[in-house]
């Protein structure tokens, strides 16, 4: 295809705002006027150049689920505090609590490896639309579609990554109008630099999170290394930094209010393209139950937790990513209703419905609409039941460890291109790492504890509903004593937990796990079963989605006549924006900016407003150094954007039109967590930390001196320095 399809009647204007998650092949799209006006100062091809397939835009990075940004040409990645949590929680103890205290390395011998840890490097974008498309039968069902196509997405793969240190995949926008291969070099060996202590990292806790005003500083620096040759390769104490060829400056004057920026970072996904019926769905049964399940979750582990130092530890990294869906989950409710989203989006595929049979246009758009619709209520029948299997990784990691190793013993019996995606051999040092990883988040009172809660739930299940593994291990009622009894059982006679026995049962076959007689390990084979039929059902679903959202989707653009932009869906985009405040509700008004007072003003001296006492300390005194902003006269702390982002874009670089890092995004605003359905103007704001924090907390309260001079900010070269 010479022209996406994405971007269909594609010009520039300022109607565009904040709204649109572009890729960047679209940003060359758009009007270099337009862009100019906004703020930008560099030549679009700048931060692109579609020869090359690189760009100022590559020195944005995947951080494994997070985004981050090279900031000097020797691998410093700067992203967010909880973005590199599990880091700072693989070396922590009790008698060393590094969540607590911070981390700084001053020098690089002192640096911390994360294990599994991995940095993405963006590298090429291809269209091959045609390619997947071509594979599909004439006349295949929706199973045979979706096979086809994963098929061709799987040998596409398999020839990208035939090149070392290689890390591919197929992306799909607009529900199957395009395809995308996205290649990407993959850097293995990721060390921790700095990361603040967590009251300044995650300060305001729970209580501050999606809200505004913040004075959080969720930040922190890692280093990506490679053989001494440039090739990527796993932690060695031979490996030398990587030279990033393409890096953002940090801009030491900051931002203020109304200055042109672009956050840059791997949106995770957003549902803008669904259906009403299907937004009235995460509305009704979705998101009440996130709240219930993880609600539920979240207290069992912080009440097991609070009982040992080192069970709070051990929870924390679990903990940290439920509250974060939980509150998250509150906030899609609230928004949905507050910004009439669904109504809207009723409304708007009606005008769309009308035009087309008005022009009697894109006929199999509306039947596809039609079928859709008639699909979403099939779902509904055994939908508690596939919540519950859908979410086995947020309960109990012993169950979710033994379903895993069952299903990577089938799939291995299986040849590479016929197994499921995540057991085929790319995957397998991942899932290796993963599986290793998960030792440092047990904690055994709370494992019992949250497999109880899960039993309950699943032998509440209607009859169409039995989950068939449950009932052998636990009985069809619930008995408090009798489950309570069985787990204990079941935790005492396995090896699962037991790291050195976990990593041999992952290289060992289905046969060899039975002949364990582990009785954890056959309540995951037996799970593992239900778990895979599942997988087959939705398999045949989004199948037909593939055969019938491209069609509406090709109606829905034809009748915009505007830039319509694609779902986020984890690959690099860009969102442009203007640093402002909001309005939240009536007589209220949110400046866009938060000050070293304002942390100084919340702190209470408990948690999750206690300032570790150095950075008191230093802000009392008001040794502010050069980082005060002349117009505030103080220390800026975060800002707002009217970027469009989501998940994914937490540790996305926010830049200024020179393409230096004035900020690091890390949050959304409450009233704009429904962003992810529709995007409104008045309340779509983001949360960063403002560059001068940063240099703030390692200038003024750490004396990062080495840190500070290799980026430029103090003047020499670095000292080398003991690590604390």
């Amino acid at each position: 295809m010479k022209k996406t399809l994405l971007l269909l009647a594609l010009v520039a204007a300022p109607a565009l705002a904040g709204e649109g998650k572009w890729t960047p092949q679209q940003v060359l799209e758009l009007d270099p006027a337009w862009l100019k006006a906004q703020g930008l100062q560099l030549p679009p091809k700048r931060l692109w150049d579609p020869k090359r397939g690189t760009g100022l835009l590559a020195g944005a990075v995947n951080v494994g689920g997070c985004s981050g940004a090279f900031i000097s040409s020797t691998g410093l990645v700067i992203t967010n505090h909880h973005c590199v949590f599990s880091i700072v929680q693989e070396h922590s103890s009790p008698q060393r609590d590094l969540i607590s205290q911070g981390f700084l390395a001053t020098n690089r011998e002192a640096e911390l490896p994360g294990k599994g840890s991995r940095i993405q490097v963006p590298r090429s974008f291809t269209d091959v639309t045609q390619q997947v498309l071509a594979t599909v039968p004439e006349g295949a069902d929706d199973l045979v579609r979706f096979k086809a196509i994963e098929r061709k997405q799987k040998e596409l793969v398999a020839e990208c990554e035939k090149r070392p240190a290689t890390r591919c995949q197929v992306s799909t926008f607009d529900g199957g109008l395009q395809y995308v291969l996205v290649d990407a070099v993959e850097l293995a060996d990721v060390r921790l630099v700095y990361a603040p202590p967590r009251a300044v990292g995650e300060f305001g806790g729970e209580v501050d999170n999606w809200m505004w005003p913040r004075h959080t500083g969720d930040f922190a620096i890692v280093r990506a290394y490679t053989a001494p040759d440039g090739t990527s390769a796993p932690y060695s104490a031979q490996n030398v930094p990587h030279k990033a060829e393409f890096f953002f400056p940090l801009a030491t004057q900051g931002v203020k209010p109304n200055q042109f920026v672009m956050v840059l970072g791997y949106p995770g996904i957003t549902f803008r393209a669904m259906l009403a019926e299907e937004m009235a769905e995460r509305q009704a049964r979705f998101y009440p139950r996130v709240i219930d399940v993880y609600g539920e979750y979240i207290r069992i582990l912080e009440e097991e937790g609070a009982k040992d130092p080192a069970g709070k530890i051990a929870v924390a990294s679990t903990l940290k990513s439920l509250h974060n869906r939980y509150k998250n989950a509150g906030g899609q409710l609230e928004g949905l209703k507050r910004g009439a989203i669904i109504e809207k989006q009723r409304e708007a595929e009606e005008a769309v419905a009308r035009w087309a049979e008005k022009k009697g246009k894109h006929p199999e758009g509306l039947r596809a609409r039609s079928e859709l619709l008639g699909r979403l209520k099939d779902t509904g029948k055994t939908w508690e039941r596939e919540f519950l299997l859908n979410n086995l990784r947020a309960g109990a990691k012993g169950p979710t460890m033994a379903v895993t190793l069952a299903r990577l013993a089938r799939e291995r019996a299986k040849p590479d291109l016929e197994r499921e995606p995540e057991f085929m051999e790319r995957e397998l040092a991942r899932l290796k790492d993963q599986l290793e990883r998960e030792q440092k988040n047990l904690f055994l009172p709370a494992e019992k504890h949250l497999l109880k809660a899960f039993v309950r739930r699943a032998q509440a299940l209607g009859p169409e509903e039995r989950i068939a593994a449950v009932d052998k291990h636990f009985g069809p009622t619930f008995s408090e004593k009798d489950v309570a009894a069985k787990i204990d059982a079941l935790y005492a006679g396995s090896k699962v937990l037991t790291l050195a026995d976990r990593l041999a049962m992952f290289g060992e076959t289905e046969a060899q796990l039975v002949a364990r007689k582990d009785p954890l390990l056959a309540f995951g084979l037996e799970l593992a079963t239900e778990v895979t039929a599942l997988d087959a059902l939705k398999d045949r679903r989004e199948g037909a989605a593939q055969r019938l959202r491209p069609e509406w989707r090709r109606a829905v653009l034809a009748h915009a006549g505007k830039p319509v932009a694609p779902d986020a869906n984890s690959t690099l985009r860009v969102t442009f924006a203007k640093v402002q405040g909001y309005s939240p509700r009536d007589g209220v008004f949110y400046t866009p900016q938060t000050t070293l007072s304002g942390v100084v003003a919340k702190h209470t001296g408990q948690e999750p407003f206690n300032v570790p006492d150095k950075v008191l300390a230093t802000a009392e005194a008001q040794r502010f150094g050069p980082w005060k902003d002349p117009v505030l006269k103080d220390v800026p702390v975060d800002f707002l954007a009217d970027a469009d982002t989501t998940g994914g874009n937490s540790g996305s670089p926010t830049v200024n039109g020179k393409g230096e890092l004035v900020g690091v995004n890390f949050d959304r605003v409450w009233e704009n967590v429904s962003n992810d359905f529709g995007f409104n103007p008045d309340v779509a704001r983001n949360v960063n930390v403002d560059v001068r924090y940063v240099l703030w907390m390692l200038d003024q309260v750490e004396d990062a001196d080495a840190l500070l001079r290799e980026l430029g900010i103090r003047k020499g070269p670095p000292v080398a320095q003991e690590s604390r």
